[in-house]
Order: structure tokens, then sequence, then C-alpha cells
């Protein structure tokens, strides 16, 4: 098996050594230069009419659009600046829709020849793993269940950021979490991309409140003229932790093509994902009255461990030890009805199938023979996984640089199949699983979001009053049915029709916003901006059981239909740039936005590989005040930026996880919500980046972020310390999953046009999962560890048409918990034919 992937397509790699690219701000416009342009320039651009132009000048420009290729919209590549031949000055430059709507956020962004060159990109989200304060929690290659965290906030917070693909909502705001709700970064290829972009915080009116830790733009490469190109990487990873010892291969196929033919424009790309994943969980077994000492009755090889906060939890085998095959297409069609006006539509398609067979390391004293010891929780972790997702995104665009210019776009998500089969238990003796089990469903899950935005130019393009506005609307619908079946692996997809449990529930959020931005004197610009949002949630329906433990016979079960929530909000914006001169800027910004519940924080009510949700129907939304002031000094070449931020959040909607003891001493880990009356988050964020340091070539980049995070009030607490039984306070603490320090820094030396040589590190301090901070104990499943990781990659552009890749990640083999065992050192191989 081994041998076979690890061969998969290696025939056209070479090597390289390496480091990662930087991810690269652009401060706010100011001053009486013309705004960036919202089309791109291609070899044959047309020439936008301007309002005033004579009918004739406007027939004629026309004319010469049909006979010569159309310009791309702000959805293509930007084209880099003369003498840019690494990439660097193009993402240094304000990314196309904070020109477009005049957004008062920093940003920070990448170019797709920066990724290419510096970076071991073996899914979409690594691409941004150097940006200032970004984390993205990704467990494994083809990880589906990747969370973003930004500056303020931790690895449960994915309602917390937006991530875009072109019109496309990635983020799954179903729920606020790192398993279900993760962005569907999957649906991308790697390939597609031409550039990404971060706005930092929720200063924007045109964005809901879920911009609270910030905007994530990526933008596919719409082509101006035909091209072709694939793309094979291949990684391994050898992996040594407890008793487990293997090395686990991926391979990732990616290919894209497309054209622009007269007005219309397409791109199809498509993805091949086969992975092999180090445990991402471990089978724990506690101490109980049944069971005092922790070891299976009759069995060696338990591992004596304690979890995160020093409780008994001995480590018997994996858990989730998993093999996944996904795939996923995309087209994308562009066509210019008018010189200004393109329409486009995407389409979007991914299919994963997973298995899981957990690896025991239990042992029969009486055998010698492997054994699962009892402990149940070996088959919750062990399931097979079907999912088959769609998504549409269609819009209609102006730009004709005039008084008004609009943005219509809609997009959807369906769940079209989404089935997990697990079987309930293990058999008494032996290593062996029940013959009955659970199908647990999410298909009939869906989404739908619209926007309609105009812009205002009164006095032009470069007038001193720009004032935008639009409408939104969004539709989220859960359905999560867990049913019991006969026989778990070959069953339909109701089972028996008897229903373990069951979470429904929709909300709904209708938006009105509006922007001004004024330049009050050349170098001096106001931006004000309002956002008035109605949310409901309705519908909500929960079903729960009692079972019997051994055999899964239902004993009991209580229906219950949830209350209906809603709530109406206003949230203020404000923004003041200033350049002294053209080569600094110092930009304010204040933003309140509301974070609405999610349909899965109300409703879920769900058992899942071992983790149990319990939902809470009396959610009420969280009030988010941020604000920040940005000090920038900007080159031609490079910048560096030192941001100071406060942010509060009332009634802030926390998760909690933590282990859970059955009287049989099974462990399963519980998650439930609540929420914090008031949390407070401050510190300091200071960014650079710069080419040509000492040497001709040599670019250099890094960041440091410091977060103090504290709980100010929280009435509702009744927690007790897990050790002393005592009651305690989490008054003071610091705010869960939210690290003190992060530090990020790398070098990349191009010598030439064809070699590019990266070496790059990542650094988080400690950080809680508990409210009351009693998670103290490092390096244990489960616990969220401090941790520094150093990259490398060679990038080598052989020809005009193939480069090769050589890279690991990892280098030096740090190994650390964040909940879960995070990679090991992973080598990396590619190699990329254009054609």
């Amino acid at each position: 098996m081994f041998r076979r992937h690890a061969l998969c397509g290696v025939s056209v790699i070479a090597l390289q050594l390496v480091l990662l690219a930087p991810a690269t701000p652009a401060r706010a416009q100011g001053g009486d230069s013309l705004l960036p342009p919202v089309t791109v320039v291609a070899p044959n651009q047309r020439q936008a009419a301007h309002p005033a132009a004579k009918p004739q000048r406007q027939a004629a420009a026309a004319a010469s659009k049909r006979r010569t290729k159309p310009v791309a919209t702000a959805n293509a590549k930007p084209p880099a600046p003369q003498g840019d031949d690494s990439g660097i000055k193009a993402s240094l430059g304000t990314p196309p829709i904070v020109a477009r709507f005049q957004l008062p956020q920093e940003s920070f962004s990448i170019t797709a020849k920066q990724i290419d060159e510096t970076i071991n990109l073996k899914d979409p989200e690594d691409a941004i793993k150097y940006f200032p304060s970004l984390f993205v929690r990704k467990r494994n290659d083809g990880d589906n269940q990747a969370v973003l965290a930004t500056r303020s906030w931790g690895l449960n917070s994915s309602a917390r950021t937006l991530i875009y693909y072109d019109d496309l909502l990635v983020s799954a705001l179903i729920g606020n979490n790192n398993s279900g709700a993760s962005p569907h970064w999957n649906l991308i290829s790697p390939d597609a991309i031409s550039r990404i972009d971060f706005l930092n915080g929720p200063y924007a009116a045109a964005y809901p409140g879920n911009s609270i830790g910030g905007v994530l733009l990526i933008t596919s490469k719409m082509p101006d003229h035909a091209f072709a190109d694939v793309k094979q990487t291949v990684s391994i990873q050898p992996w040594n932790q407890y008793d487990t010892k293997n090395i686990y291969p991926s391979s990732n196929t990616t290919a894209a093509a497309g054209n622009r033919d007269g007005a219309l424009s397409w791109l199809v790309t498509a993805n091949y994902q086969d992975t092999y994943q180090q445990p991402l969980t471990y089978t724990t077994n506690g101490i109980s009255k049944a069971d005092p000492t922790g070891i299976p009755a009759g069995t060696s090889g338990t591992i004596e461990a304690l979890n995160k906060q020093g409780v008994v939890a001995n480590v018997v085998g994996t858990g989730t030890l998993a093999h996944s095959e996904q795939a996923a297409g995309n087209l994308r069609l562009a066509y210019d009805i008018t010189p200004t006006v393109q329409a486009t539509y995407s389409l979007g398609i991914w299919n994963n199938v997973q298995t899981s067979n957990p690896q025991t390391y239990l042992t029969s004293t009486a055998t010698g023979t492997p054994t699962f010891g009892g402990v149940s929780g070996f088959a919750s972790n062990k399931y097979t996984w079907d999912q088959t997702h769609l998504s549409n995104a269609v819009s209609l665009k102006s730009d004709t640089k005039g008084v008004f210019d609009y943005d219509l776009s809609a997009s959807s998500y369906n769940y079209l199949q989404d089935i997990m089969l697990n079987p309930f238990t293990v058999t008494p003796t032996g290593v062996g699983y029940s013959e009955n089990g659970k199908v647990t469903r999410n298909d009939g899950t869906n989404w739908q979001n619209a926007d309609a935005k105009g812009i205002w130019r009164p006095f032009g393009i470069d007038g001193s009053q720009e004032i935008s506005f639009g409408l939104h609307g969004d539709r989220y619908y859960f359905d999560n049915p867990v049913y019991a079946s006969a026989i778990w692996n070959a069953t339909p997809s109701t089972g028996t029709g008897q229903l373990y449990s069951d979470g429904i529930g929709e909300t709904r959020t209708g938006a009105l916003w509006a922007q001004d931005a004024w330049k009050i004197e050349p170098d001096l610009k106001l931006t004000l901006g309002g956002r008035l949002e109605t949310w409901e949630a309705l519908d909500g329906f929960n079903l729960n059981t009692s079972v019997n433990s051994a055999t899964g016979a239902i004993t009991s079960t209580t229906p219950m239909n949830q209350p209906g929530l809603n709530s109406t909000n206003f949230s203020p914006k404000a923004s003041l740039s200033y350049d002294p001169n053209k080569d600094w800027n110092i930009t304010t910004n204040f933003g309140e936005a509301y974070r609405y519940p999610t349909v899965t924080e109300l409703y879920q009510n769900v058992s899942v590989s071992n983790v149990v949700t319990v939902p809470n129907p009396d959610l009420t939304p969280e009030q988010d005040l941020n604000g920040e002031v940005n000090i920038e000094r900007k080159w031609s070449d490079g910048r560096v930026r030192l941001t100071l931020f406060e942010e509060r959040t009332n009634n802030a909607i926390i998760s909690q996880t933590n282990t859970v003891t059955s009287v049989t001493g099974n462990q399963v880990m519980a998650t439930t919500f609540s929420n914090v009356a008031a949390i407070r988050m401050q510190g300091v964020e200071l960014s650079g980046e710069k080419n040509n340091v000492g040497f001709t070539g040599v670019q250099v980049f890094g960041s440091v972020t410091y977060v103090d995070s504290r709980i100010l009030s929280d009435p509702t607490w009744t927690g007790t310390n897990p050790l002393t039984g005592v009651p305690d306070s989490v008054v003071g603490k610091r705010v869960p999953y939210v690290p003190d320090w992060r530090a990020k820094a790398g070098v990349t030396y191009r010598p030439n046009e064809n070699w590019a040589f990266t070496l790059a590190a990542r650094y988080s301090g400690k950080q809680f999962s508990t409210l009351d901070n009693t998670d103290i104990i490092p390096h244990v499943y489960g616990a969220f560890d401090d941790y520094i990781v150093a990259d490398m990659k060679v990038h080598y552009n052989a020809t005009q048409n193939f480069s090769f890749d050589f890279g690991i990640d990892n280098l030096f083999n740090e190994q650390y918990f964040l909940f879960h065992p995070f990679p090991g050192r992973t080598y990396v191989l590619a190699g990329k034919y254009t054609f």
C-alpha cells in the first residue's frame, strides 16, 4: 500500500530546499491618487466608456471589445507591476474588492505566484499559514474540519470568520465549531487560486456580524487566453506516538483548464486526493466504581495517562484512524453582457468517502491476542462516511467606474448525501463489533445567501465621496437524525426507522446596510457606516432517547419542540485614515457587530466519534465592540505595520468540550454551549515583509501577536475544580482557545527567476480550552499545547512548462496536541506541467 501511494505521480518531482512566502498587507485608501481599478488589464484591454463619452465613442468601444479579448473582472488575477518577478508587489497592492467598495479594513494578501514558490500547498488552506495572527487547524492532508482561527478568536470560532471563494460562501454558518461547521475548503482545487486576501475585523458594513474575526477572500484565476495545467503532489509522514508506529502517505492530483473566447470565459478545475491519516483521536479509559484501576479486566497494554485536567484517562488504543478519498470539480463561467456588465455562474461538487479502523493496544492476558477489552469507545471510532455536497453561485456586476455600479449575487450549498455508519458497541470478548449500530445523517442540510449592492459616486470615480449600500438575506437549515440499524454496515439510510436522536432547525437573517467613504482632504478619509439586521430561529425540534448501553435498545423517548427566537440590532462602523506622506499611513477603525447563534448551537444533539453534543436552545446573540489603531510604513517592495487592538464581547457564545466518564468507566467528550456575560481581548500585532534585504532576491517576512484575553463576568458559571470538587470562579481567567503569543518568521531567497528557497517557522503560546483554565496538563490527548514548527521548501522552474517542488513540513518533528495530535515531520514532493 505504501509503495503504491508513495510512487504515485513522483516521476515528475525533483528536490529543492524551501520555506514560505509572506502574507502581505494593504493600507486603507487615502490621498488624491486614483483608486486601484476593479477590472484587470488584459493584453488587449477594452476601456470602460466614460459617462460623458460621445455615443459614437461608446459604440466604437463596444465594437472593439467584440473584436479583441475582453478584460477580466475583479475576479481575475491582477497584473503584477513591471519588474515584479516574484509577485511581491502585486500582493502589496489594494485588494480589488477593497478598492471597489472602499472597505475600511486593513488587509493581508498573497498571490498565486508566491504560493507556488514558497508554500508546500497540499490543500487550499495551506496558502495562508504565514498570514499574521491566522492559524488553520489542519490536522492532516485533506482534513475536512480545518477551522480558521484569527487574532482574537480561537479554534472553536468557525462562525466568527467569513470565507468566500469568489461569490460562494465557503464558511458553514450552520455552526460555530471545529467539526461539522468547519469551512468547506475541500471544494476548492489548490490550483484554481489566483490570490487570497484577508480583511481584519468587523469594520465594514457590507459584511454580517460573522466578520468579527475577519473576512477571507479566495479569488479564482479566470483566464484571458487558453491554458491548461496539471499538478501531482505526494506527501509522506512517518509517525510514532504511544503504540502506533506507521508511515502515512497522501496523494493529490489537480488539473485546471480554461479559455476566453470573445465575451465568454470559462474555468474548469478538478481535484482528487487520497490520504492516510495519523491517529486523529485516542480511545481512553477512566477510573470508576466498576473499574477502580482504569485497566480493562483481563488485559494488558494499557498506557497510563491523565487528561488535560489531571483526571485519569488511560490510553488503550487509537480512536479515529482514517483513510479518505476525496474528489472535487468546479466550473466557472463568465459572460460580458456589455462592455461594463458581466454575469457569472459557478458550479461545484465534492465527494468524500472516509473509513476509520481504530487500533487497540490491549491484548488478552489469557490468550495473548488483541482485544477491545469491552471499551465501547472503539465502536464510535469505527465508521464509514459518505458525503456528496453541491454548490451553486450566480452574480451580475457592473463596472462602469461612473456614477453608479451594482453587484448582485446569490449562492446555495446543499448536502446531497452525508451519511455515517458505525457499530453501537464492541463485542463482550475479543476484537469485534456489535452487529447493530447507528446511521448518522446530515443530508438535507442546506443554506442560501443573497446580496444586492450598489455604489454611488456623486463626484466621479475619484471624487470626494463614495456611498455604497445593500440588502442581504440568508437562510440556514439543519437536519441531523441518528437512526438505529440492525446491521450497522449494511443498512438502509433510515436504519430500522427508530431514532436515537434528532435535531432540526432553521435560522434566517435579513440586513440593510450603508457606508459613506468621504475624502475630507486628499490625505484624510473618513468612512462611516451602519448595518441593520433582523434575525430569527424557528422550527427547532429535538428528540432524545434513553438506551440500554449493552444492547442499544431504546428504553424511552423524549421529543421537544423548541421555542422560536428573534432579535433586531443596529451595528455602527467608523474608520479614519490619514496619510502624513506617501510612505506612512495611520488608520483607526471601530466596529460593532452581532454574531447570532447558529442552528447547531441551538438544536444539534448528537453523538459522533465519541463526542456528544448538547445544544442550548436559549442562547442569545453576542455583541462585539471592536477597535484598532494601525500605523504603517510602506516601501515599493515591503511594509511594516503596528496594530493596537481591543475587543469586548457581551454574551459571548463559548463551547466547552470535557471528558465525561460513565459508570462503566468508558469516556466520552461532551460539548456544551453557554453565553458568557462579558469577555475582553486586547493586544498588539506587529507584522512586516521586505524584499531585497541585504542582497538582491532575499525576502524577509514575519509577525508577532500578543493577546491579553480575560473573562470579565459569567454569573451563570456553576462549575467545580475537577480534581478538588470545590466550586471555583472564571472571572479573570483567560478566554478559551486564545493563545497569549503567536509569532511567524521566514526568509525566501530567489537567486534568479528559476529558483526559490524558503525557510520559515510558526510559534503559538499556551492556550486553555476550559473557562476556569483548569486544563494544565500538557502533551496529552485533549490538551492544547504551545508549539514551534518549522517548514522548508525548494521551488524550481525547470522549463517554461515544468516546475518541481521539494519541501518538509514540521522540519524538526515537533509533537504537540491541539485536542488532536497534530502531524509530525512530513516530506512533500510535487511536479507541475503547464500546457
